[in-house]
């Protein structure tokens, strides 16, 4: 028996390996468990690892409204978290805080300046409540700052340092509003990645290792365990992969509460005729 932890990325590599067993003839059991704090693997409600990474997240919001509220005039704390093409952190973290007035995600562009740019709301809400927070995705911007055709050594591209960009942006308009903007920016990187697993992830690592074992011992193999629909099933590993890395709807309730939460314009551009809205096979994701 093979177990595998890991994202999507794992999982393509442990279904290449229980091919060349079966090719080989080996009586091998290959089985998958979804651990990533991003949570794209589609299909199911969310991986091990997510809820204790949007937890440890929430140390580094609070520090940010501490610093914008202590920092005179028009205080702004800035925080960028994991997310290279999905934002499920970034959103879930401005869900669960409530302190945060902007959210930017790889999902949705960022407009900077007009009717519906996040600089003119973040100045309004400075002026509302004295400070204002900003939680963005590392992924985000790129729409801005261009592609980075640069790759690191675990083959995935170079993002362009979106915190530092949005930060020299911040205090450029608010010059040029004839204002003084205290910028404090701060990037937890790893940190929310390597924190202990919460009470939440401990117990959902727990089901999700004795259900792999459960189906190795079935006699099932290429396959991974997770919840969907709240309910723990077994998934085989070409399905979960082939929509992986998944990402956030723009169009989704998740959005929607993401909005109503900070009350930042929604830049998501209408339909084109024709075109179909993308949208994770996991429901509780929508």
């Amino acid at each position: 028996q093979i177990y595998v932890i890991g994202g999507d990325g794992t999982h393509r590599g442990a279904f290449r390996i229980h091919e060349g067993c079966m090719e080989a003839g080996m009586n091998v059991a290959v089985a998958g468990i979804p651990k990533t704090i991003d949570n794209d693997i589609d299909y199911i409600d969310r991986s091990f690892g997510f809820a204790s990474s949007v937890e440890a997240a929430q140390d580094a919001i609070r520090a940010a409204k501490t610093e914008a509220t202590c920092n005179r005039p028009n205080g702004i704390g800035i925080v960028k978290l994991m997310g290279r093409s999905a934002g499920f952190i970034a959103v879930h973290a401005t869900l669960g805080s409530g302190d945060v007035d902007l959210c930017l995600v790889p999902e949705v562009d960022i407009v900077l300046e007009g009717p519906d740019g996040c600089l003119p709301h973040l100045r309004r809400r400075v002026k509302e409540q004295g400070y204002a927070v900003v939680v963005v995705a590392e992924g985000a911007g790129e729409e801005l700052m261009g592609t980075s055709a640069e790759v690191d050594a675990g083959g995935n591209k170079k993002l362009p340092a979106i915190g530092v960009f949005m930060k020299e942006q911040i205090v450029k308009y608010f010059q040029s509003q004839g204002e003084t903007a205290t910028v404090k920016y701060i990037d937890p990187s790893y940190m929310i990645r390597s924190v202990p697993a919460n009470a939440s992830d401990s117990l959902y690592c727990m089901q999700l290792a004795q259900n792999a074992v459960h189906g190795a011992m079935a006699g099932f193999t290429g396959f991974s365990v997770g919840l969907c629909n709240n309910k723990m099933v077994f998934l085989p590993i070409p399905e979960l992969v082939a929509t992986s890395p998944r990402c956030m709807n723009p169009r989704g309730r998740t959005w929607e509460r993401v909005l109503a939460r900070t009350r930042q314009p929604n830049t998501v551009p209408p339909l084109k005729p024709g075109e179909k809205v993308v949208d994770s096979h996991a429901p509780l994701l929508r």
